[in-house]
């Protein structure tokens, strides 16, 4: 892969995984350029990074010297920095959600030119390395049809884009119905660390059932389970022909013949191997269903899922194919604005073509 350099809008928490990635990284990436509003935080991530940071927007992209953008901020100002790179023909990768609400999506995909603009989505959990793997198991035929994904991995639009992926579904209609369920926990760990001391905290459970008419979803999420030590995450994913239980997978060779296996993790690094210490991949019954393309850097999951997206806009930028576009970040999105109206009320709704699925 050639070495891709990207600009970077932003200079938040998770502007700072692209950092990270770049200087992991640096055969496969660069930041060529950042732009933060804050005269004085662009010092700091200069002098922290080494990166030319610009506090003009303008200049940032007169600067150029960047491949495409990366957009890292909040939901509420990210559209008009989308729309001004794209007016400036810069390609854009742009953190989720593209807008805050229905109207801003809609707007926003107006706004852009629709599905003309070169803007995609950077959606990194359908390509966390055991995610992937199940997604791959799932197209794979060896499942059946799939008719049935049950997702509590994570919130609103990343869990929905897993349903999607893993159910096969595009942007088919749905009626969606759900309930909040709240409980106590003990506060585990949060982005800024252990906790202190014991402290019992309200856990907000959602659980929501997506009604695709021929195929169902079930999203149970709360929020505790990205930190917790104690709320784990669960994938159950049902063909006709057989299903994966979080990381155990069963399937009939034919109908008198089913064949038991599981995911399994390969990593470099245990015991005496001496090859540094990293994931290679996933396997399963012999297969290897997901191998790591950033090998041998160590970074976490959720790092690598980010890094290939940062790839495949490379290659999205070069004429190669649309890997998670602006239409399918809005429609996640929009999908999971109608969860939450159906948790709020407790009455079912139905979602409605928006111009994006046209």
């Amino acid at each position: 892969m050639d070495k891709v350099v990207f600009g970077l809008v932003g200079g938040g928490w998770r502007a700072e995984f692209f950092l990270r990635i770049a200087k992991a990284l640096p055969e496969h990436f660069s930041v060529g350029a950042m732009y933060v509003r804050n005269p004085d935080k662009a010092e700091n991530l200069s002098r922290a990074w080494g990166v030319t940071v610009y506090t003009d927007l303008e200049q940032f992209i007169a600067a150029g010297g960047y491949s495409f953008a990366v957009v890292s901020l909040s939901r509420e100002v990210s559209p008009s920095f989308i729309a001004k790179l794209a007016a400036a023909q810069i390609p854009v990768l742009t953190e989720t959600p593209p807008a805050s609400d229905l109207e801003g999506l809609i707007s926003l995909w107006e706004t852009v030119g629709g599905a003309a603009a070169k803007i995609q989505v950077a959606e990194q959990y359908l390509f966390q390395p055991m995610h992937a793997a199940r997604i791959a198991l799932a197209r794979s035929g060896r499942l059946g049809e799939i008719s049935q994904a049950q997702i509590s991995a994570a919130h609103g639009y990343h869990g929905i884009s897993l349903m999607r992926q893993l159910l096969g579904i595009d942007f088919q209609n749905v009626t969606i119905s759900g309930r909040e369920f709240r409980s106590p926990i003990i506060n585990g760990p949060q982005r800024s660390g252990p906790p202190a001391a014991e402290e019992t905290v309200e856990a907000d459970q959602k659980i929501a059932f997506f009604d695709f008419g021929d195929k169902l979803g079930l999203f149970d999420f709360t929020g505790e389970q990205y930190f917790s030590w104690i709320r784990s995450n669960r994938i159950l994913v049902r063909g006709n022909r057989g299903e994966i239980v979080n990381h155990d997978v069963a399937w009939l060779e034919s109908f008198d013949n089913p064949v038991y296996t599981n995911l399994r993790r390969m990593d470099a690094g245990h015991g005496g191997n001496l090859e540094g210490f990293y994931l290679k991949g996933i396997i399963a019954d012999g297969e290897w269903l997901y191998r790591n393309p950033f090998i041998p850097a160590r970074l976490t999951d959720d790092e690598i899922a980010i890094a290939e997206s940062l790839a495949r806009m490379a290659h999205y930028v070069r004429g190669g194919p649309s890997f998670y576009s602006l239409a399918e970040g809005s429609q996640d999105h929009y999908l999971s604005l109608l969860l939450d109206q159906a948790v709020a009320t407790g009455t079912a709704v139905t979602s409605e073509t928006q111009p994006w699925a046209l």
